[in-house]
C-alpha cells in the first residue's frame, strides 16, 4: 500500500472533499480480482468514495500508523448490493448466532482491522458485521459470502513476501502460479528466454540472465526477508543458486533434488566458499512431505511449505497455539 495515497485521502476528507479511489491502489476492486463475482464490479469503488466523510479520516489515519509500525493490518470494504437483504438476520442452525440484527445498515463502509482484531470505522457495526470484519485478517476474508446482500473485500497494509524462483523449470511454472494465488510476490530467473516467457510465468517478474548460465545472478540482490526456491532446469545451476541465496542471508532457501544429487551440490557449494552452516540452512528436499511427484503436485508441496514458513515468521508460537486451539487441533 502506497502511504502517499492514504495521506491524500485523509487530506481530502479533512478538507471536505470526496477523494478519488483507484483500482491500482485498491486492487481488490480490479476486474481481475472480481472475475466471476456477479455482485460487484470495479465501478463500486466510486460508490465507496462518494460515501466517505470526514468521520472516515480516522480510519485511514489508523491505517497510516499501521504502515509505520509494520503491523499486520488491512483496510476492509463492506460492499452492499442489496441493502434490504443485507440488514435481514440470516443466521441459520449451523453458524454461531449474532443476535436479532443483520448488517448494521445498507451502506458501504471502509474499516481498519489488524491481526489483534482492533477495528476502526466511522460507524458502529453490528455483531454480525464485526464477525465478517475480523475475518479480513485471514486475508482476504474467509466468510465474505456467508450472508446475502453484501460481501467484503480487503487490501493488506503490509508488503508481500518476495519469492525468488531460480530456474524456469516446469515445477517453477506451477509454483509461480500457486504462490501468486496465495499472496507471494514472485520473481523467476533463468538464462533462456524461451523458458522465462510470459506464457509460462504470466504474473511473475521475469529476469533473463545473459551468457547462457547463472553467472550474472550475482548482479542481483535478494533481501534478508526474501524466500528462495532453487529449481534450475536439470539441476545444472543449483550450486550457484544455493550460494547466492545463503550469501544474501535470505529468510528461507529450499532446493529440489534427491540425496545423491544433493551430496554433489554440497561439495560444489562448499568449494564456492560457502560454509557448512550455509549448507545446513538449505531445506532439502524443498516442500512438505506427502508423496508429491508431478510438477503440479510438487508445487503444492513447495507452496504449502512457503505458507507455513510465512505463518511461523509472522505469528508467535503463542498466537499459533491459539489459532490451532480455535480449530480444535
Amino acid at each position: 500500500m502506497d502511504r502517499s495515497v492514504l495521506e491524500g485521502i485523509v487530506e481530502d476528507l479533512r478538507a471536505g472533499r470526496t477523494p478519488t479511489l483507484g483500482v491500482e491502489d485498491f486492487p481488490c476492486f480490479s476486474a481481475e480480482a472480481l472475475e466471476g463475482n456477479q455482485h460487484v464490479d470495479p465501478a463500486y469503488l466510486d460508490a465507496v468514495a462518494a460515501s466517505l466523510t470526514e468521520a472516515d479520516a480516522a480510519t485511514f489515519e489508523r491505517a497510516l500508523r499501521a504502515i509505520d509500525e509494520g503491523d499486520l493490518a488491512w483496510l476492509g470494504f463492506k460492499v452492499v448490493y442489496d441493502a434490504d437483504e443485507a440488514q435481514r438476520n440470516t443466521d441459520n442452525e449451523v453458524t454461531k448466532k449474532y443476535g436479532d440484527a443483520g448488517s448494521a445498515d445498507g451502506q458501504p463502509l471502509v474499516f481498519f482491522c489488524n491481526d489483534a482484531k482492533e477495528i476502526v470505522a466511522s460507524r458502529e457495526p453490528s455483531p454480525r458485521d464485526v464477525f465478517q470484519m475480523k475475518d479480513v485478517t485471514r486475508g482476504p476474508s474467509m466468510h465474505n459470502e456467508q450472508f446475502e446482500g453484501l460481501t467484503w473485500l480487503s487490501v493488506p497494509l503490509f508488503d508481500q513476501v518476495r519469492v525468488w524462483l531460480l530456474g524456469a523449470s516446469d515445477a517453477a511454472s506451477e509454483v509461480a502460479a500457486l504462490a501468486d494465488h496465495v499472496g507471494f510476490d514472485v520473481t523467476v530467473v533463468d538464462y533462456d528466454p524461451a523458458y522465462v516467457s510470459e506464457a509460462r510465468f504470466p504474473r511473475a517478474r521475469r529476469i533473463v540472465l545473459p551468457g547462457g548460465n547463472f553467472d550474472a545472478l550475482a548482479e542481483h540482490a535478494a533481501a534478508p526477508e526474501d524466500y528462495v526456491c532453487v529449481l534450475t532446469r536439470g539441476h545444472m545451476f543449483d550450486p550457484e543458486g544455493c550460494v547466492w541465496a545463503t550469501k544474501h542471508h535470505v529468510h528461507y532457501v529450499g532446493m529440489m533434488g534427491c540425496a545423491g544429487k544433493n551430496d554433489r551440490v554440497r561439495e560444489l557449494v562448499l568449494a564456492a566458499g560457502a560454509t557448512e552452516g550455509d549448507w545446513a540452512r538449505v531445506k532439502r528436499p524443498i516442500g512438505l512431505k506427502f508423496g508429491a511427484k508431478t510438477p503440479a503436485e510438487l508445487a503444492i508441496a513447495i507452496v504449502g511449505e512457503l505458507v507455513d514458513v510465512r505463518y511461523r515468521q509472522r505469528y508467535s508460537e503463542e498466537a499459533r497455539e491459539r489459532h490451532e486451539k480455535s480449530l480444535g487441533r
